[in-house]
C-alpha cells in the first residue's frame, strides 16, 4: 500500500523548491494533496503536473500571514475531501535579509517571524477541527537554528531565529494537541539538492569557479558525501505524516546527510 493512501494532505509554501517535491511525492504516495502558496499561477502548474501523473490535487491560494486565508484554506480542503485533513506540512517561509548584528533590521526579523513561526501557528490552528482524531503536522525548519550559517557579508540570522521559534512552537503544539489525537513533529533541513541549490552552483560556475570544487566545498562536511536530494528530503518529511509514525510526536528529525549531528 502507498505510504499516504487515502489521506488528505495540505502542503503550504508550494514553490519551485521542496514544497513542490512534497506535493508531487505525496500525490504519488496516494494522498489527495491540497497545494497552498501565494503564487496561484505556480500552484495551477503543479496541480496540472500532479493530475497528468494520475494524482489528485486542489490548488488554493493562501498567504499564511493572514488569518482569514488560513481559515479559507482549511475549509476548502475539508469541503473538497470528505470533511477531514489527515496531514499538514508547514513549509511556507520568508527568508529575509542576510545580515550582521550591526546591519540587522528588526522589521525584517519581524516579517520572518510572522510567516515562519506565526504562519505555522495560524494554519495549524485553522486545521485543528479537521485534524482531530489522528491527524499529523510537520513543521519544516532548518539546520541553521543549531549551526549558524553565513559569510563575512551576512548571516542567516532573521530566518534562522524565526525557525528556532518554530522549533519551540512545535513542541508546545505537540504537548497541547495530543489531547485531540494530533501529532506534531519538526524536520530540520540542511542542504537540499533542488532547484535553488542548482542555481547557487550555476552562479558560482558562471563566476569562474569549478563545479566539482563548488559541490565538494558543500559536501566535505557531510558524512554521506552528497548534497541530500530534494525528493529524499521530502520523503523524510512525509514519513512523519504516515501511519509508520503513529506514536511519534514532539520529535525533531535532522534531514541533512549527517552534516550536523545536533544534541
Amino acid at each position: 500500500m502507498a505510504l499516504l493512501a487515502d489521506k488528505t494532505i495540505v502542503v503550504s509554501g508550494v514553490g519551485p523548491g521542496m514544497g513542490r517535491a512534497l506535493a508531487r511525492i505525496a500525490a504519488a504516495e496516494g494522498a489527495r494533496v491540497v497545494l497552498a502558496a501565494r503564487n496561484r499561477a505556480f500552484l495551477d502548474e503543479v496541480q496540472a503536473q500532479i493530475a497528468d501523473a494520475g494524482g489528485t490535487a486542489l490548488a488554493v491560494r493562501c498567504d499564511v500571514a493572514r488569518d482569514d486565508e488560513c481559515v479559507a484554506l482549511a475549509t476548502a480542503a475539508a469541503e473538497a475531501f470528505g470533511g477531514r485533513i489527515d496531514g499538514l506540512v508547514n513549509s511556507a517561509y520568508f527568508h529575509g535579509e542576510w545580515s550582521l548584528v550591526e546591519s540587522a533590521d528588526p522589521a525584517d526579523f519581524a516579517a520572518a517571524f510572522d510567516v515562519n513561526c506565526l504562519g505555522a501557528l495560524r494554519l495549524t490552528k485553522a486545521c485543528v477541527p479537521y485534524l482531530s482524531g489522528g491527524g499529523a503536522v510537520v513543521n519544516v525548519s532548518t539546520m541553521a537554528t543549531v549551526r549558524p550559517f553565513g559569510t563575512e557579508h551576512g548571516l542567516e540570522m532573521g530566518y534562522a531565529t524565526s525557525k528556532a521559534a518554530l522549533n519551540t512552537l512545535g513542541k508546545y503544539m505537540a504537548a497541547d494537541l495530543g489531547r485531540h489525537g494530533i501529532r506534531v513533529n519538526t524536520c530540520r533541513m540542511g542542504w537540499i539538492h533542488g532547484e535553488p541549490v542548482r542555481q547557487f552552483i550555476a552562479t558560482k560556475v558562471a563566476g569562474g569557479e569549478d563545479e566539482v570544487a563548488v559541490v565538494g566545498a558543500v559536501t566535505k562536511d557531510i558524512p554521506l558525501g552528497i548534497i541530500p536530494p530534494e525528493d529524499d528530503c521530502a520523503r523524510a518529511v512525509l514519513m512523519l505524516l504516515s501511519d509508520h509514525a503513529r506514536v511519534v510526536t514532539g520529535a525533531t528529525l535532522d534531514v541533512n546527510g549527517g552534516h550536523w549531528m545536533a544534541p
